[in-house]
């Protein structure tokens, strides 16, 4: 019962929120060695998007400025419907702030995980979408290096969108002998040549890992998998392994050719697209490319000025103290005292224990699908009818008050006409 509890209140939202520009940040959706990615969103577009925060001291301690400057600098290059999109990048005195789309499918992996192999249709159909990303990448220069089914994310469309380029290479880093020479990756998805440490083509390189997801997908486990990763090495430079009994003959030739351990033999990405079994309800991607691309962000981000920092700033609902809550009560309301100027703007207001950004949220969500629009600041609301009534446009103003840490005042005011707005605002939200 506590593990219950307990879970229930790690996923209720925190009290106070976090602005940093115009975003709101949530909750954490994913963590990492050097990073951490939250939730957010754009307050000004209503978007939602995942922010990737570093520790600003963390990453020039350990002289990771450059290595993260190229991922910044790589997925601002990549504009393509199968790689994730980075908007932009901010920082604070003490954080980096990646702004990236949002995609809420979650990983290829999982899928997997959860439900086992795939058929080999659906299994094509991503291999198709994560050979047309990495041929994209290629021709601009880029190579991946860590292509394995934890980086491949899923929209909820079941659109593939490649993530993670913080291994990737520019081809500038190619050396006079036109091979790269980092040994970096997944042990189990990199290729043999790599493993050698003699220098390696990155778009061969490449490629051989995603002949390792292809076969993932269709049988549900790895094609080179030992404990020992002497033994694991000993396997993929020998390119040791067996296709099980489902695999179509069309399917076993394809990925035969790509985990050929020999580079110059190896099938080529031109190729895989002219191969029968790949083309089988292929559908090339269609999207408008960007010439120029701005990457002044990225150098603003990494320099010493202060003139281009964000704030990062905790908001929290306004308190209110004793007096303001016993005028606000029926009981105990003062107003008689004192000689009236007009009539008093008709108001409701309810206690809740809920989370304040809960009973904003749920508000909100009372409120648009009644047609009202919805302007947020802090913790205050204004909605706003789109229809003008005979008085005017329709509209409720609400602010979230903090009585006690754990308790919080709603108070719902009319600055416009019709009092069964007050009814339906309370009626359509959450019984708080």
């Amino acid at each position: 019962m506590k593990e219950q509890e307990k879970e229930r209140k790690s996923m209720q939202p925190p009290a106070s929120r976090t602005r940093v520009g115009k975003y709101e940040m949530g909750k954490t959706i994913g963590e990492g060695a050097f990073a951490k990615v939250k939730f957010a969103k754009n307050v000004q577009t209503g978007d939602c998007v995942a922010i990737k925060i570093l520790d600003r001291e963390h990453v020039l301690r350990h002289k990771m400025v450059e290595q993260i400057k190229r991922e910044i600098s790589t997925m601002k290059e990549i504009k393509h419907p199968n790689v994730i999109n980075l908007y932009e990048v901010m920082a604070s005195k003490k954080k980096i702030y990646i702004v990236l789309e949002y995609v809420d499918g979650g990983e290829l992996f999982d899928k997997i995980a959860k439900s086992g192999r795939l058929k080999e249709d659906e299994a094509r159909r991503y291999f198709q979408q994560l050979i047309n990303a990495v041929d994209y990448c290629h021709s601009r220069g880029v190579y991946h290096r860590d292509l394995k089914p934890e980086n491949l994310l899923l929209d909820s469309h079941g659109v593939l969108k490649v993530s993670d380029f913080g291994l990737s290479a520019f081809s500038r880093q190619v050396r006079e002998d036109g091979l790269l020479h980092t040994a970096c990756g997944t042990p189990n998805y990199v290729a043999p040549e790599v493993l050698m440490d003699k220098g390696y083509d990155g778009s061969a390189a490449d490629l051989w890992s995603c002949g390792v997801i292809l076969f993932v997908l269709m049988a549900g486990y790895l094609p080179f998998d030992e404990a020992n990763l002497m033994a694991l090495y000993k396997k993929i430079l020998a390119a040791n392994f067996a296709c099980p009994p489902w695999f179509s003959s069309g399917a076993k030739k394809l990925i035969k050719r790509i985990l050929d351990p020999n580079p110059l033999t190896r099938i080529s990405i031109a190729e895989v697209l002219e191969d029968p079994w790949f083309k089988k309800g292929y559908k090339p991607p269609h999207f408008q490319e960007e010439d120029d691309v701005n990457l002044d962000d990225v150098d603003a981000a990494f320099n010493d000025s202060e003139e281009n920092l964000v704030l990062e700033k905790k908001e929290k609902p306004v308190s209110m103290n004793a007096f303001e809550l016993i005028s606000r009560s029926q009981s105990f309301n003062l107003e008689n005292l004192f000689e009236k100027q007009g009539l008093a703007k008709p108001e409701t207001h309810f206690a809740s224990k809920r989370p304040p950004n809960e009973i904003m949220s749920k508000i909100e969500e009372a409120a648009k699908p009644l047609g009202f629009n919805v302007r947020k600041k802090n913790y205050k609301m204004k909605l706003k009818g789109d229809k003008t009534g005979r008085k005017g446009h329709l509209s409720v103003a609400t602010e979230v008050f903090e009585v006690v840490p754990s308790l919080y005042m709603v108070e719902l005011r009319k600055t416009g006409v019709l009092q069964e707005l007050l009814i339906w605002i309370t009626r359509y939200s959450v019984e708080f």
